[in-house]
């Protein structure tokens, strides 16, 4: 059995674990509690378990950094790509892979230029895309009966939006409550403005006539989350008119731009939602009154015209003075009239009586019987003559209509009929010869154009694995798997590194060489 031979030297011996383990303790010990200020790189967003992982970086150097799900949850803003940011937490290693990083406890934009630089990319960016456009603004509804309300549900701003919106006109508010501060600030504003335009009209939850988006004041960084982009793009796609009303006068953030109107507190974005009831109420009593002076003046002065009409037109005695002295004249007239007229209408009447005496209708009786007696002795003549008439007229006719003419006319069409039979037979004919002498023409092109015809006279082609031809030895590698095509089959060979491949012995030309038969699907080697 053989001894473990002892060491040269007297150097301590760690285990890699060890080792690991002592450099992890010595970082945390000397850098226990940092602050790194730099750029974020490879950031992607929290991962499914809400940690994040990225890196910090500058002109010379990087570090891997990690925020845990608790830290990010508390931080103010939303980290991005490139970035500049100051990060406070502590150093340590991860021995799996002899990686230092540093764990971030708390991190902030490294100062306000940053943020401004960002900003301003961000509303170039937008406003690019046309979402701040003058054009695209709603107009507020004069007399809204719901307003929409999306703040914090328990700060001040809440509660001084109520109480304006009761002093001055009392109407239906529906809050939707965020959180105005922090990460998930920007999502959750840009979910309720989207909730608020899901709403159907008419349905069980009302839909505001008009939203309004509040906060109090603050810094570049609290009010950051009125920044987002898509809190933004909300705004813009937003149906229903909406009023921005975020921070004090002086606070600017991009979620003013898109709105359709801009408020300087949240208070006056109550002003603007909702008129003064009390106004409306003296305005339509000023309003009333005045229709009712109206009204009055009106009457009054149509009045006076109807009086100075009535004095203008004449009396009533003078407008049927003339007709009455016309029916006056008429009247008198009438009885004269009708006596005569009645004395003229008895003598017509005697005449007629006078005509229709019996003996004078007797008299016309004997003459129309005469008439009718001389007619029936005319009627059989005239019936012979009408019916030889008839018939001399009907002879004539079937004179013409023999069948001799038809039958000419058949023979004639059964000719034609048949000279069109024989020369669609001979087009037939002659169409069909001259269509197999192209494809015989075709055919012998084809083979004379085939690689098979190549392939007869003793070439063949090689082909990859796929099956196709491949037309340069530049496309061939050593060890490729190739197929050589002749006439009579296939056989498969593998081409050969240009080092391995032996010079070309000289091919004498005075007898022809016997070309081997190869059977199809036979191995061989490309040389």
């Amino acid at each position: 059995m053989s001894e473990k031979p002892e060491s040269a030297s007297n150097v301590a011996e760690y285990t890699v674990s060890e080792i690991s383990g002592a450099l992890k303790r010595t970082v945390e010990d000397a850098f226990g509690h940092v602050r790194v200020r730099g750029e974020i790189s490879g950031y992607r967003g929290p991962h499914s378990s809400g940690h994040a992982y990225f890196s910090l970086k500058d002109d010379k150097a990087r570090i891997e950094a990690v925020i845990w799900r608790g830290s990010m949850s508390r931080l103010r803003f939303q980290p991005e790509e490139g970035m500049e940011v100051i990060a406070t937490g502590k150093l340590t290693t991860f021995p799996g892979s002899s990686k230092y990083q540093i764990v971030i406890e708390q991190m902030e934009p490294a100062g306000a230029g940053a943020l401004m630089a960002l900003l301003e990319e961000r509303k170039r960016k937008l406003g690019g895309e046309g979402l701040f456009d003058p054009a695209k603004k709603q107009r507020l509804p004069y007399m809204p009966h719901i307003i929409g309300v999306i703040t914090s549900p328990t700060g001040a701003v809440i509660r001084d939006i109520i109480h304006r919106i009761t002093d001055r006109f009392p109407l239906h508010v529906l809050v939707w409550p965020v959180r105005v501060q922090g990460e998930t600030s920007g999502a959750e504003v840009a979910n309720a403005i989207n909730g608020f335009n899901g709403l159907e009209r008419g349905g069980p939850l009302p839909r505001p006539d008009v939203l309004i988006v509040a906060r109090g004041g603050g810094s570049l960084e609290d009010l950051w989350g009125f920044n987002d982009e898509a809190v933004v793009r909300a705004v813009a796609a937003s149906r229903i008119p909406l009023i921005s009303a975020v921070g004090h006068e002086t606070d600017w953030t991009l979620i003013d731009l898109a709105a359709d109107v801009r408020a300087p507190t949240p208070t006056g974005a109550a002003e603007m939602a909702v008129p003064v009831r009390a106004d409306l109420q003296a305005t339509v009593a000023t309003l009333g009154a005045r229709l009712a002076a109206g009204m009055s003046r009106c009457l009054d002065r149509r009045r006076q015209t109807q009086r100075a009409l009535a004095r203008a037109l004449p009396s009533a005695d003078q407008l049927l003075a003339l007709p009455r002295r016309h029916f006056d004249e008429t009247a008198a007239r009438l009885g004269r009239a009708l006596q005569a007229n009645t004395q003229k209408k008895r003598g017509q009447f005697d005449g007629c009586a006078r005509q229709l005496s019996p003996r004078l209708l007797q008299q016309r009786f004997r003459e129309k019987r005469r008439e009718i007696s001389v007619l029936a002795n005319r009627l059989p003549r005239g019936l012979e003559v009408f019916v030889g008439l008839r018939r001399g007229s009907f002879d004539r006719r079937a004179g013409r209509l023999s069948i001799e003419p038809t039958a000419r006319l058949a023979e004639r069409g059964r000719q034609h009929l048949q000279q069109l039979e024989r020369r669609q037979i001979q087009a037939v004919d002659l169409i069909v010869d001259r269509k197999k002498r192209r494809s015989g023409e075709l055919e012998r092109l084809m083979k004379t154009l085939s690689h098979e015809s190549v392939l007869e006279r003793g070439f063949a082609i090689v082909l990859d694995p796929s099956g196709a031809p491949i037309k340069r030895a530049a496309a061939i590698v050593g060890g490729d798997d190739l197929t050589l095509r002749f006439q009579d089959g296939d056989v498969e060979a593998v081409a050969k590194e240009a080092s391995e491949r032996p010079s070309r012995p000289k091919i004498e030309r005075s007898a022809p060489a016997k070309k081997p038969t190869v059977p199809s699907g036979s191995q061989g080697s490309l040389f």
